[in-house]
C-alpha cells in the first residue's frame, strides 16, 4: 500500500516574522530564570584572598612542598635546588581555622621537613627558607 505525501506545512507571513522573536524571548527567559536560581547575591560573593608562600631552597636537591591541614595533605608544587620559588595560596588550601603546617621532601632523598604549625590572616605572607641541613630551616609570617 503506497502511503500518499504528507502535505508541506504553511507558515503565514505574519508567523514566519514573529517565530525568531518568540524564541529570542523564550531563550532570554530561561537564561535569566537559570542565572538567578544558583547564584549568590553578590556580597557573598567575595573574590577568594589568596596568600603568598615563598620558598628559598639553598638544599642540593629539589623539594617539593606540601600544606598539612585537619588531616589533608596538599601539594603545593616543587622548588629546584639552589632557587626561590613563589606560590599563590588560596585561602581555602589552608583549612578552615587557618592552622596549617609546610611540608617538604627531598626528591630522591629520605629527608623531609616539616613546620610548626603556622596560623595565618588573609593579606599576611609567608616565606620558609630551607637549609642544607633541613633540620635548620625556618619560616616566618608576616
Amino acid at each position: 500500500m503506497i502511503r500518499p505525501m504528507p502535505r508541506p506545512l504553511r507558515i503565514s507571513p505574519v508567523s514566519a516574522r514573529l517565530a525568531p522573536l518568540l524564541l529570542m524571548l523564550v531563550g532570554a527567559a530561561c537564561g535569566r530564570h537559570h542565572a538567578t536560581q544558583g547564584a549568590a547575591p553578590r556580597s557573598a560573593r567575595a573574590d577568594p584572598v589568596e596568600v603568598v608562600l615563598t620558598v628559598t631552597n639553598h638544599h642540593f636537591v629539589d623539594i617539593t612542598v606540601h600544606v598539612e591541614h585537619d588531616g589533608l595533605r596538599t601539594r603545593v608544587g616543587t622548588v629546584t635546588a639552589a632557587t626561590t620559588q613563589q606560590f599563590l595560596l588560596p585561602m581555602r588550601v589552608l583549612g578552615i581555622s587557618h592552622q596549617f603546617r609546610l611540608y617538604g621532601e627531598a626528591i630522591g632523598s629520605s629527608e623531609s621537613v616539616r613546620t610548626e604549625t603556622l596560623n595565618i590572616q588573609p593579606g599576611q605572607a609567608i616565606e620558609w627558607t630551607l637549609e642544607s641541613n633541613l633540620r635548620r630551616s625556618s619560616v616566618a609570617v608576616f
